[in-house]
């Protein structure tokens, strides 16, 4: 099939059954009915069905080179600078969708995905490796619009740099054996965000010195033996007056735990190849084209955060303040460094080994050491803002059984009392509820450590010739 819809989306993944565990409690019937996972299946099926809105239709989908119908533009190749630039409109137009406070949406996975099958070359005539089964994985994906979510860490049992785990006793996942079906895994990985609402799961180890856990492979998330343990909900309600943002965009995250899973053959990329797991995730686009999709998440979403400071500032009137108009400017600065550097990764962008156009990764490394270090500032800010405003904030019921008191006691400059709390309950929900924070935390490490982010721009940053310059410059006294 071509591009899904979101009834479509919403039927497939309850169609699944796939064991979720929340709370203590397997989740039975229809997950997309369950409060934890209604308001966010039902944001995620809004993303599939702009993908069938005419004025979009070219904006979000290109031609399959195989089945010449529609598919997600999330999962074109990139051949030609141009395609670049196609990728950033699809990405924002669902970023926008979400205000970009989904950082698990389908395009993120399906770049992801993108991004290895271009760089399947890497796996041939290398041992215990498949490139063919990685092309038709993603072949599958592109033409069926599969949802994925994923899994790359493992749990953090001791954080050594070098940890060598008890053999006796299995904790992070690892191949315990190989049958003519295919490797048995079992043990645990982390975090799988929107763990459980997905097609599919990609597994990819990405570091490490065990043999048994040099593995790449997906599998779908019903599979015999495989469970998602959550944590708890950070749904405060299903009233979007009260929790505006949770009531429609908290992803959860869970532990997957293979419980003596068996991965067929055919979906097994790579196993047992230290050095391809180590390599693989760098070798291929992945940082640059993933980067690219997630710098144009943060833009939304730091746009989204301006809007709220602004109405913050206009709704209580304090726009007059030197101290509130840098706040503001403290917002707009490193938007706008973000959007200049987004574009520059696509005009510095070149051609890979593989043969496919590449943003330029030092641009985007660049880009990647600002968002994690400005969001927890942006919650600083609202709540210096917003101040007490931020705490006196009755619910929806509370406003249908007012009698006047709230609407006259909590009326603001510009709103009526209703219309400033719900701003301010917006407010609250993006920097103070326990989603709100949890949004702050995912940021900090949303594409890893930030020291060793930063440890990676060290590295990889040409500075060589600079050197040179100043050496040059000292000869010619």
């Amino acid at each position: 099939m071509p591009i899904m819809t979101g009834q479509q989306y919403i039927e497939r993944i309850d169609a699944l059954k796939t064991y979720i565990s929340l709370d203590g409690k397997v989740v039975t019937g229809k997950v997309s009915e369950h409060p934890a996972f209604k308001g966010i299946m039902q944001s995620q099926a809004k993303l599939f069905d702009l993908q069938h809105q005419e004025a979009l239709l070219e904006k979000m989908t290109y031609e399959s080179p195989t089945s010449k119908q529609r598919v997600g533009m999330s999962f074109l190749q990139v051949m030609t600078p141009e395609d670049l630039v196609k990728r950033r409109h699809a990405a924002r137009e669902w970023a926008l969708s979400s205000h970009g406070f989904m950082g698990r949406s389908p395009d993120y996975m399906n770049t992801t995905l993108m991004a290895l099958a271009s760089a399947a070359d890497f796996l041939k005539e290398k041992p215990n490796c498949f490139p063919e089964h990685l092309l038709k994985f993603y072949e599958y994906a592109r033409e069926n619009d599969i949802t994925m979510t994923h899994t790359f860490i493992e749990p953090q049992v001791n954080r050594k740099r070098y940890y060598y785990e008890d053999e006796e006793v299995t904790i992070a996942a690892k191949i315990i054996g190989k049958t003519s079906e295919g490797l048995v895994i079992k043990g645990a990985r982390l975090l799988a965000t929107q763990g459980g609402i997905t097609d599919e799961l990609l597994v990819l180890s990405t570091n490490g010195y065990d043999e048994g856990k040099g593995f790449g492979f997906s599998i779908p998330s019903n599979t015999k033996g495989l469970k998602f343990l959550c944590r708890q909900s950070f749904v405060g309600g299903p009233s979007t007056f009260d929790h505006p943002l949770s009531a429609r965009f908290e992803e959860m995250d869970a532990i997957v735990v293979f419980d003596d899973v068996v991965v067929p053959w055919e979906r097994v990329f790579y196993y047992e190849n230290v050095d391809v797991a180590n390599q693989f995730m760098n070798v291929s686009g992945f940082q640059a084209y993933g980067l690219h999709q997630v710098l144009s998440r943060q833009i939304a979403k730091t746009e989204f955060v301006l809007g709220v400071v602004q109405s913050i500032v206009d709704t209580i009137n304090i726009g007059e303040y030197q101290h509130v108009q840098q706040k503001v400017v403290d917002v707009i600065v490193p938007l706008e460094t973000m959007k200049a550097l987004l574009i520059k990764s696509e005009v510095d962008a070149h051609r890979d080994m593989f043969g496919f156009i590449r943003p330029d990764l030092s641009t985007l490394q660049v880009a990647i050491q600002i968002f994690p270090k400005v969001y927890p500032t942006f919650t600083e800010i609202i709540q210096q803002l917003g101040a007490s405003g931020l705490m006196s904030i009755p619910t929806e019921h509370a406003f249908a059984a007012d009698e006047g008191d709230l609407e006259h006691y909590l009326q603001s400059f510009k709103d009526k009392g209703e219309e400033r709390v719900k701003k301010f309950r917006l407010a609250w929900d993006l920097t103070m509820s326990s989603f709100g924070t949890r949004q702050t935390l995912y940021e900090r490490f949303f594409f890893g450590d930030p020291v060793r982010l930063s440890s990676l721009l060290y590295q990889s940053y040409q500075r060589e010739h600079l050197v040179q310059r100043v050496e040059d410059f000292l000869k010619n006294d």
